[in-house]
């Protein structure tokens, strides 16, 4: 009986305000309130209001048969709580069905497992505490920002106390093997690694609205047969993909949500499928050998590494100039201080400095609220500046 599990990303990142050289100095206003607060109206009524509303309705419809995974980012929280709480109020609603996990990540975004595994703990725990006070829930699955992840990284997490670990089932790192198992992570003795079937969920995520894809209309009974294939070879699909897929990336009128009403009983009408959240799947499902990793691999790009944010020196070069100011921060004591640090580490900010080209180079685009990555690099290193004058100037007080 192979099983469907659906995890969504929802993340919004702390745009930042243009921010010249002449600011440095004069200005400690970094992030652009104004922006934030149009794209999360803006994509709380196309996507997370009435997707939300929809997934609860089919719970409810399947008798909590259909299930999924969550993972919010902490910058998505901080927006949805100052901007639209009643997002906020609608994932309760849907944590309240017992049908729904959240899983745990970096509260920032950020990519510390990269840089300082000091500060990775500290977000992590930041994040674990969100989880609790908002949906009184304690994770036990993890998934790191945009699916980065390595050996290394499977026995941080599972010395955290964490049992499930996500990742994308690329292919240079299965060779042979399935993403439709689990998998133990190389090294590790108790927690589960579990991949993303990436070509199933673009074809949501990316391809539906592609008049130019043979399979275009994608239809809910088309897909569900594609899934029901899986039987006799797989256990587990992975479907996942950023939740803003729904309304915002593939708009309404492209019938994403009409497709995502009938897709769950036509998959349910299959007595041999079922669906699963990720800690649901990691303990029904044995563990299919080792599987080691031994590179970071990502979910971003073709080519799914770390080239999305470290592929030129503009990006080197702003991680680790942000990393250094970890000793100055801390050494302050300051949660204010902290949060802006912390704000600035978010991985969107990174991604916007990319100089990919081709169909990658159109996807960064695409995201970037910025005409160039050099200007996203001046930007940010303009405000990075800036603060590293005010923590100076602090800890000489």
């Amino acid at each position: 009986m192979p099983s469907v599990c659906f995890y969504f990303e929802v993340h919004q990142p702390c745009r930042l305000r243009p921010y010249t050289f002449f600011d440095i100095g004069a200005s400690d206003r970094y992030n652009d309130a104004e922006l934030d607060e149009l794209v999360m109206r803006k994509v709380a009524d196309k996507c997370y209001l009435p997707m939300n509303a929809l997934l609860l309705e089919l719970i409810r419809e399947h008798q909590g048969r259909f299930r999924c995974t969550f993972s919010l980012t902490g910058t998505f929280i901080d927006q949805a709580q100052a901007y639209a709480p009643e997002v906020i109020t609608s994932f309760q609603e849907l944590a309240s069905t017992g049908c729904v996990e959240f899983l745990d990540e970096t509260d920032s975004h950020c990519l510390a497992a990269l840089f300082s595994e000091d500060e990775f703990r500290d977000q992590v725990a930041a994040h674990r505490q969100r989880m609790r006070d908002l949906f009184g829930v304690e994770p036990t699955s993890f998934r790191n920002t945009e699916l980065i992840y390595c050996d290394r990284l499977a026995k941080l997490v599972e010395s955290m106390g964490y049992t499930a670990v996500l990742t994308e089932g690329a292919d240079r790192v299965l060779d042979w093997r399935s993403p439709r198992f689990a998998y133990r992570p190389e090294g590790c003795q108790n927690i589960k690694l579990l991949l993303k079937s990436y070509s199933l969920s673009d074809d949501i995520a990316f391809r539906f609205s592609n008049r130019g894809w043979p399979s275009w209309p994608l239809m809910a009974d088309t897909y569900a047969g594609w899934l029901s294939q899986v039987k006799g070879c797989g256990e587990i699909i992975g479907l996942f993909m950023d939740y803003e897929t729904f309304g915002e990336h593939q708009w309404k009128d492209t019938g994403i949500f009409e497709f995502m009403r009938a897709l769950p009983g036509k998959v349910l009408a299959d007595p041999e499928m079922d669906f699963l959240t990720v800690s649901e799947a990691a303990a029904r499902y044995e563990a299919r050998g080792s599987l080691s990793i031994p590179e970071w691999i990502s979910w971003a790009d073709a080519e799914r590494d770390l080239s999305a944010w470290l592929g030129n020196e503009m990006q080197k070069d702003a991680l680790e100039s942000l990393y250094a100011c970890r000793p100055m921060v801390l050494s302050l004591d300051d949660e204010n201080v902290k949060q802006t640090w912390r704000r600035l580490q978010t991985s969107d900010h990174f991604y916007y400095m990319s100089t990919k080209c081709a169909s990658d180079g159109d996807v960064h685009q695409y995201f970037t609220p910025y005409g160039s990555p050099f200007e996203a690099y001046a930007n940010f290193m303009n405000i990075l500046a800036d603060f590293r004058l005010r923590l100076e100037a602090a800890l000489r007080k």
